[in-house]
C-alpha cells in the first residue's frame, strides 16, 4: 500500500485526547467525529469517513478578552465595593482562579507571555524584538497562540491592545503597516481610532478624542457625562461586536477573537454613569501603605506623578488617594459594561455554547500598597491578575480554585480546550486538571522585572535582585510581604532560588 504524501499533508490532523473538552460532554450538540482515514490505493484522494454521513464541524470558538491593568477588584473576587455585574454573571458560570500571576508587571512583557505561552524578555518590547528574529530566523521562533491556531483553520482577529500596541503597529503613532507587533498572526488587527487619531492617541485617550501630547498638562483622572463611545474602548467594543457577527456567520471555520480593553490604564478616565455608583461609597483602608524599608522593587511611581494632579499626592492626602481609588473603580465598571456587550452578543448569536471565553488582566496595580501608585514592583499587587474560564459544560461552575497558575498557561489550555494539537516548546502547562478540580495542584509562578526576578509559591516570594540581594515573604504571616525574612530563613532562599534558576536561568 503506498500513501499518496502530498494529499495526505493536505490535511490539518488534530490530535485526539481522552477527555478533551471538545467532546459532546463537554460542548452539547456537537458529536465527536471519528476522522476515519482509510489509505487506498491507486491515487484515490483521501476522505473522512463521517457517522451518518455528517459533514465535519467547526471546533469551538474562543473569546480572549484582555483588560489592561486590572488587578483582582472585581466583585467575584471578594471586593463587594465593586461593580462588575458582567464579569461576575461570566464567573458564576466559570473557574475563577484566585492565585493567577503574570510573568511581569508591565504590558507588553506580560502580553508576550500570554500570546506565545513562554517565559521572554522583561520590557515592553518583548515582541517588536520577536518580530525582528521571526524575519532574521524564522525556524528559531515558536508560532504565536494566534498563528498557531490561524494554522490549524482559526480565522483569528484582534481588536484593541491585545498585543503591547493597540493595533500592532510601530512608528511614531503606532501605525505603520511596514513594523508590524506580531507578524503572520492575525488575519486582522484592527484599532478603531476615531477621534484619537491614531493607535497612539486611543491608548492614552481621555474623552471626545483628547490626545495625550505632555502627560503633565493631561488630568490623571476625569469622569464626562456621554455614552461609551466619548472613550477610546467605547469604539474598539463596537468593533469587536461587527467583528463578531462576521465570525459567527462563517459556518466553515472557528474563530478566534481577542478584545483587549484599555481601562483601567491611566489615565483613569470613564464615563460619568460609571461613577455614581462610587459617589458614597465607602473604600476600605488601603493595606501597608507604607514605603517599604531596605532593598525592594519599590519606585516612584513615576508613570502616575507625571499626569496633572493638581498638586495632590494619594500618599500624603487620604482624601485625594480616595478619589483615585474611586476612579480607577469606576473605570472597572465601565470595563465590565463592555465586557457585558461582548457576552450579550455572544448569547444574541447563538455561539456562547460554541465558545471558549477567557478574561484575563495582563497585570497588577498598586492602589497605595507600599506607597506605589501604578505597577513595575515584583511585589503581589503588581503580579496577581483575574483570570477566568469559562465554557458549556464545565464542572462546578462558579466556584473559585486556589491553585497557582501563570499567564503562560493560557496558551496549552486553550490548545486542549478546542482540541488544537498542543505545540512544543511552550513554558506553560495546561489548565485543565484545574479547571475539572478545583483541589488540583497547581504549581509556583515565576514573574520577571527589569531589576530582579521572582517566584511565588503557596507560602512564600523570594525575589532576587541583579545584584544579589534577596527578599523572602511568608504569606502564611500576617504581614506578607512587608517583612523580610532572608535572613531569617537561609535555607528556605537557597532552595527558592535553586528552584528559580532552574527555570528562569
Amino acid at each position: 500500500m503506498r500513501v499518496h504524501v502530498e494529499r495526505l499533508n493536505r490535511w490539518r490532523l488534530s490530535v485526539v485526547r481522552p477527555c478533551s473538552h471538545a467532546c459532546p460532554k463537554h460542548f452539547p450538540g456537537r458529536r465527536v467525529l471519528g476522522l476515519v482515514f482509510a489509505l487506498l490505493l491507486g491515487g484515490t484522494s483521501l476522505e473522512p469517513v463521517l457517522a451518518d454521513g455528517d459533514k465535519p464541524v467547526r471546533q469551538p470558538n474562543v473569546l480572549l478578552i484582555c483588560v489592561d491593568d486590572l488587578r483582582p477588584e472585581l466583585g467575584c473576587y471578594g471586593k463587594e465595593y465593586i461593580s462588575s455585574p458582567n464579569i461576575d454573571q461570566l464567573a458564576s458560570n466559570g473557574r475563577i482562579f484566585s492565585s493567577h500571576y503574570v510573568q511581569a508587571p508591565t504590558c507588553g512583557a506580560s502580553r508576550y507571555a500570554l500570546l506565545t505561552g513562554q517565559y521572554g524578555p522583561g520590557d515592553n518590547g518583548a515582541l517588536f524584538k520577536r518580530a525582528k528574529q521571526l524575519v532574521s530566523d524564522p525556524s528559531s521562533v515558536q508560532a504565536s497562540m494566534p498563528a498557531w491556531f490561524r494554522s490549524h483553520g482559526y480565522t483569528t482577529v484582534s481588536v484593541g491592545k491585545v498585543s503591547h500596541h493597540p493595533g500592532g503597529r510601530g512608528g511614531s503613532d503606532w501605525d505603520d503597516g511596514q513594523q508590524l507587533e506580531m507578524p503572520k498572526s492575525w488575519d486582522r488587527h484592527l484599532l478603531p481610532a476615531g477621534p484619537w487619531k491614531h493607535p497612539r492617541g486611543a491608548m492614552h485617550g481621555l474623552a471626545n478624542g483628547e490626545i495625550r501630547k505632555n502627560a503633565k498638562d493631561m488630568d490623571v483622572f476625569q469622569s464626562v457625562a456621554g455614552e461609551d463611545e466619548i472613550y477610546p474602548d467605547g469604539l474598539i467594543v463596537a468593533e469587536s461586536l461587527r467583528q463578531m457577527d462576521s465570525l459567527a456567520a462563517d459556518a466553515e471555520k472557528p474563530f478566534f477573537l481577542a478584545v483587549g480593553i484599555i481601562r483601567p490604564h491611566l489615565p483613569f478616565g470613564a464615563p460619568a454613569k460609571y461613577m455614581q455608583a462610587y459617589e458614597d461609597v465607602e473604600l476600605p483602608p488601603i493595606s501597608h501603605p507604607k514605603k517599604p524599608e531596605g532593598i525592594t522593587t519599590w519606585h516612584g511611581s513615576g508613570e502616575f506623578m507625571k499626569y496633572n494632579r493638581w498638586g495632590r499626592d494619594p500618599n500624603r492626602d487620604a482624601a485625594f488617594a480616595t478619589e483615585v481609588r474611586r476612579h480607577y473603580a469606576a473605570c472597572v465598571t465601565y470595563a465590565d459594561a463592555l465586557v457585558g456587550q461582548l457576552l450579550k452578543r455572544l448569547d444574541r448569536l447563538g455561539v456562547r455554547d460554541d465558545t471558549v471565553v477567557v478574561l484575563w488582566g495582563d497585570h497588577g496595580w498598586h492602589l497605595g500598597e507600599h506607597a506605589i501608585w501604578g505597577k513595575h514592583a515584583l511585589f503581589e499587587e503588581s503580579l496577581r491578575s483575574p483570570l477566568i474560564i469559562q465554557y458549556k459544560g464545565l464542572g462546578a461552575p462558579g466556584e473559585t480554585t486556589d491553585s497557582m497558575v501563570e499567564s503562560i498557561d493560557v496558551f496549552p489550555t486553550l490548545c486542549q480546550l478546542t482540541g488544537v494539537p498542543t505545540p512544543s516548546g511552550l513554558d506553560g502547562v495546561s489548565l485543565k486538571p484545574c479547571l475539572e478540580n478545583i483541589s488540583a495542584k497547581g504549581h509556583s509562578a515565576i514573574s520577571y522585572g527589569r531589576r530582579g526576578r521572582t517566584i511565588r509559591t503557596q507560602r512564600y516570594r523570594l525575589i532576587v535582585h541583579g545584584k544579589g540581594a534577596v527578599e523572602l515573604y511568608d504569606h502564611d504571616q500576617p504581614d506578607a510581604e512587608t517583612h523580610n525574612l532572608a535572613s531569617e530563613y537561609p535555607n528556605v532562599v537557597a532552595r527558592l532560588k535553586k528552584q528559580l534558576d532552574e527555570r528562569l536561568p
